[in-house]
């Protein structure tokens, strides 16, 4: 299952049943699961450890070193999930010395293609990136959230689960879970509701993320006030817990 134009380095390690397709290259560091199909000309480098069950396709860059001029070759990681599709020309760099030294992709996502995740980026699982999105580096992703095609990411910035932002986003500030956001730059509107429905969320729970929202975008409150709000209002609806903690951590402040 190897194609015998594939470089594979013999410090590299592969488990059972892994593909490589032509010209790609393996490097000494990198570790790929069971099950995982590499297309042609890919390129795995760096510290890099794969899951089981991707698929990697062609003229991918997985594992380079950051776009970060601190970068002085640190012995930092690129991890990556299991079940992932990583389609045509993304690239996933590993982490820098500045942060936690890794960079994390979890399970189940669905990557297309020209989508870049710099360095230090984590990103939960069963997200979706469509094309051209793209993460600077520190940023992180909640489960479920969705990148709208040539959405764009600022440095730290917060993406909260099950939210979503629309084609051609700039977004400079946290989208907190739950809600859409589009525009350049990108401006908070509403739930994602229909997303929210495919997932089987009860309509009582749709419509206290919509009462939340109200509080936190449409009231007077300040974002402590709201966020006080939202916890006692969890306390019986357990959705709203994933809103009250991300408002907890300090970060880039919220899209408004």
């Amino acid at each position: 299952m190897i194609h015998p134009t594939a470089l594979i380095d013999p410090g590299a390690k592969l488990g059972e049943r892994v593909s490589v397709g032509a010209y790609s290259i393996l490097g000494p560091g990198v570790e790929i699961g069971d099950d995982t199909w590499i297309g042609p000309h890919a390129i795995v480098t760096g510290r890099t450890r794969i899951g089981r069950a991707n698929r990697i396709y062609q003229f991918c860059s997985i594992g380079e070193a950051p776009q970060d001029m601190k970068y002085a070759g640190e012995p930092t990681r690129l991890e990556i999930g299991d079940r992932n599709t990583i389609r045509e020309f993304c690239t996933f760099n590993v982490g820098t010395a500045q942060d936690a030294g890794v960079t994390r992709l979890g399970s189940d996502n669905w990557i297309m293609a020209y989508v870049h995740v710099a360095h230090d980026c984590q990103v939960g699982d069963h997200t979706i990136f469509a094309n051209n999105a793209s993460l600077a580096g520190h940023v992180r992703v909640g489960d479920w959230a969705i990148l709208g095609g040539f959405t764009l990411v600022h440095q730290f910035a917060r993406l909260g689960a099950h939210s979503i932002t629309g084609i051609a986003s700039v977004l400079l500030k946290d989208l907190p879970p739950y809600v859409m956001a589009m525009g350049n730059t990108a401006k908070p509107y509403g739930i994602n509701v229909e997303g929210l429905k495919r997932r089987g969320f009860a309509p009582e729970t749709i419509a206290a993320l919509r009462r939340a929202y109200r509080v936190l975008y449409r009231s007077r409150a300040s974002i402590e006030e709201a966020r006080a709000q939202i916890a006692e209002a969890a306390r019986t609806e357990p959705a709203l817990g994933l809103l009250v903690d991300f408002l907890s951590v300090p970060g880039r402040g919220i899209v408004r």
